[in-house]
C-alpha cells in the first residue's frame, strides 16, 4: 500500500500508473484503498468508481465505494452506496437515528402492537415530553394523483421532487380507518383550551387526518376555538409544494382560498404580516382572523408565534 501512495501525484492524487495499467480492476481497487488511507476521499471513490465500471461483475469492486464514504464518516451516503451494491433503489434517503426508529416501529407493529402503543414508547425512549398520538392505528397511506399516473406520497414528493402536476390527492383506507381512541379523548378532554392547525400543507398532512371518519366531526364538536395557522405567505409557500398543488387545482395561492378550504372547520385563521391586506377578505368569509410573523427562523420566532397563536384561540373562547 506504502508503495501505491508513493506513486501518487499529492496534488491532484493521480496515479502515475507505474505498477499496473488504469483499465485493471484489481489495480483500481487496491489504490482506492490506498488512497483512503492517505486520506484522498475524492480520489479514493474516483478509483473506486473505476474499478466497478472495468468489472461491473465483481461485488467485492462495487462495495468499495461504500466502504470508503464509511471510513470517512459520510454514513448517509455510504448507505446509499451499500444499498446501490445491493441492487436496492436509493432515493429515499435516510439517517442512522430515523433508519433505527423505523426499525423498531416495524419490529414492534409486527409483534402485534398497536401504532398507538409504539409511537408512546418512542416517545418514552427520546424522553418527549408532549404528548403525541397518531390519527389511527389502521394504515392511510396518501396517493397524489398526477399527470404521471397516481403516485405513493413518497414517490410524489422525495422522488420525483413533487414535480408533477397534482390533480387530486387521496387517502387510501381513510373510509375503513378508525380515529385513534386517544386522539379522540384528547379533543374530548374538558381541559382543552384550543386546537390548532399547523402551518402545513391542507392536502398533504392535514387532509389524512380530516379523512378519517370521527376526527373531523371531533374537531367540530370540540367547544373550543379551532385555529389555524395559514401556510401560504406573500402567494407562496415557506416551503414545500403547497402553493403549486393549489395552482394545479385551480386555486389561487391565497389566504382566501385556505380559509374556504378550512371554513366549517376553523374558527380563526393566523396570517402572516405580509398578507396583512387579506384579512378583510377572510373575515367576509366568516372566519376571523389576526396577523403576526409567522415565518419561523429561530426558536424565538417559533415561541413568539406558538404564544401569539395561543392568545388569539383565547380572545376568540372569551367572545
Amino acid at each position: 500500500m506504502k508503495n501505491i501512495v508513493a506513486l501518487i501525484d499529492p496534488e491532484d492524487g493521480v496515479s502515475q500508473n507505474k505498477v499496473l495499467p488504469a483499465d485493471n480492476a484489481a489495480y483500481q481497487y487496491y489504490l482506492a484503498g490506498a488512497l483512503e488511507l492517505s486520506g484522498q476521499t475524492d480520489a479514493a471513490l474516483a478509483a473506486a468508481d473505476a474499478a466497478g465500471k472495468i468489472d461491473s461483475e465483481s461485488a467485492q469492486f462495487a462495495g468499495r465505494r461504500a466502504w470508503i464514504l464509511y471510513h470517512a464518516k459520510r454514513y448517509d451516503d455510504a448507505l446509499a452506496a451499500f444499498m446501490t451494491a445491493l441492487g436496492h433503489e436509493t432515493w429515499f434517503r435516510l439517517g442512522d437515528r430515523d433508519l433505527a426508529t423505523h426499525v423498531q416501529r416495524t419490529r414492534r407493529l409486527a409483534a402485534g402492537a398497536t401504532l398507538s402503543e409504539v409511537t408512546a414508547e418512542l416517545c418514552a425512549r427520546f424522553r418527549i415530553g408532549s404528548r403525541i398520538v397518531p390519527m389511527s392505528d389502521q394504515p392511510v397511506p396518501t396517493e397524489v394523483i398526477t399527470g404521471d399516473g397516481v403516485l405513493a406520497f413518497q414517490d410524489y414528493f422525495v422522488r420525483r421532487r413533487a414535480e408533477p402536476a397534482v390533480s387530486g390527492v387521496r387517502y387510501r383506507g381513510a373510509e375503513s380507518a378508525t380515529a385513534a381512541p386517544q386522539a379522540l379523548a384528547a379533543l374530548a378532554d374538558p381541559h382543552l383550551q384550543a386546537i390548532v392547525i399547523a402551518p402545513s400543507n391542507p392536502w398533504l398532512s392535514i387532509g389524512p387526518l380530516l379523512a378519517v371518519p370521527g376526527l373531523a366531526t371531533a374537531l367540530r364538536a370540540a367547544r373550543v376555538p379551532v385555529v389555524a395557522v395559514s401556510p401560504i405567505v406573500g402567494g407562496a409557500a415557506i416551503k414545500g409544494p403547497t402553493a403549486r398543488i393549489m395552482a394545479n387545482l385551480g386555486l389561487a395561492p391565497d389566504n382566501q382560498s385556505i380559509a374556504r378550504h378550512y371554513r366549517g372547520l376553523i374558527h380563526g385563521l393566523i396570517l402572516d404580516r405580509a398578507d396583512a391586506a387579506e384579512a378583510a377578505a377572510v373575515e367576509a368569509l366568516g372566519v376571523r382572523t389576526a396577523v403576526t410573523g409567522t415565518v419561523m427562523r429561530s426558536l424565538d420566532d417559533k415561541r413568539s408565534l406558538a404564544q401569539f397563536t395561543l392568545r388569539f384561540a383565547a380572545s376568540l373562547r372569551n367572545r
